[in-house]
């Protein structure tokens, strides 16, 4: 019995790997358009999957930045762009989840007129105080809100954006009453954290090891739902708020209507990239962690994802044009 199961599956092999070969593929430069400018997380992620998938499999990939508009300019691109693999998108929390509900008009649809690829990985963001202050941990911070309702101040990269968003589903979760001041970027955002001008912000981790090993900030909580590897002292907050997850997130899509057996293989291509030590080690060091999934359960949760910053957005009451 064990010989014939031996023999069958041998015989097996061909077939699959026949099959394999006659997957669609694309036989010009394939496109992943970043939305946002280079050097970015999202780029750096991109360009490191991108260098990886071209070296291992003969076929030129590329990082194409498209900015503007809040993101909207090269998401429009790629959901107006011919479904044939040639063009990605580079997603992540502010246009595939964010701008959505943000903007009044969009001139595109975060599910109609994508599919999801793969989600690759997810950065943790950090909430960051003062280190000479008392606030030593998330229940210091929603200790202090609590007793001093509408005097403590969190500063953010702008209105609408994720680190706003994370603490405004932080306020709901815990029932804190914080003033938001926006500022025009995540770095002036901590550096008011450094001068007591605000009492706390939340920023990418990314962007933050230099403060953090330098003293010039203590972090307090990360918003994924588990710690991050990069930062293994720090409690994520969901420790002290069970269930809170306001991570960042990498997302590759595909206009609608790319034939599915493409978007299988370029899935699992790019999860070979994403576990291949050269691509995973530089990946770990940056703070992200690396997830992988396929095409359908990355589609799950995609879609838990804007349900929950639908919530984030309309318990701000921000607005964009």
């Amino acid at each position: 019995m064990f010989r014939r199961s031996l023999l069958a599956a041998s015989l097996a092999l061909p077939a699959l790997k026949g099959a394999g070969a006659q997957t669609p593929w694309p036989d010009r430069p394939v496109r992943l358009v970043n939305p946002f400018t280079a050097g970015s997380a999202t780029d750096v992620v991109a360009r490191l999957v991108t260098q990886d998938l071209s070296e291992r499999l003969g076929q030129q990939f590329l990082v194409d930045n498209r900015t503007g508009a809040s993101g909207n300019i090269g998401t429009e691109f790629v959901a107006r762009s011919r479904p044939d693999g040639q063009t990605l998108l580079v997603g992540s929390p502010g246009t595939m989840g964010i701008n959505p509900f943000l903007f009044r008009t969009l001139p595109y649809d975060a599910t109609r007129d994508f599919v999801a690829v793969a989600h690759t990985v997810s950065f943790p963001q950090v909430v960051v105080v003062n280190p000479n202050g008392p606030i030593r941990s998330i229940a210091d911070l929603v200790a202090a809100a609590r007793a001093r309702p509408g005097a403590l101040n969190y500063g953010s990269s702008g209105a609408g954006s994720t680190a706003h968003l994370a603490v405004e589903l932080l306020r709901a979760a815990t029932g804190i009453d914080m003033v938001h001041v926006p500022f025009r970027g995540g770095t002036q955002a901590v550096q008011a954290v450094m001068q007591n001008e605000v009492q706390v912000a939340v920023e990418g981790l990314p962007s933050l090891p230099g403060f953090l090993s330098g003293g010039q900030l203590r972090a307090i909580g990360v918003t994924s739902a588990e710690r991050s590897p990069k930062i293994p002292d720090v409690p994520a907050v969901s420790e002290t708020v069970p269930g809170f997850d306001a991570a960042a997130w990498v997302i590759f899509f595909a206009p609608t209507g790319t034939p599915a057996p493409f978007i299988e293989r370029l899935s699992a291509e790019i999860r070979i990239s994403l576990n291949r030590p050269q691509v995973r080690d530089r990946l770990l060091d940056l703070g992200a962690t690396v997830v992988g999934s396929d095409p359908a359960t990355t589609t799950a949760f995609h879609r838990r994802e804007l349900e929950k910053w639908k919530r984030a957005v309309e318990l701000s009451g921000a607005r964009a044009d």
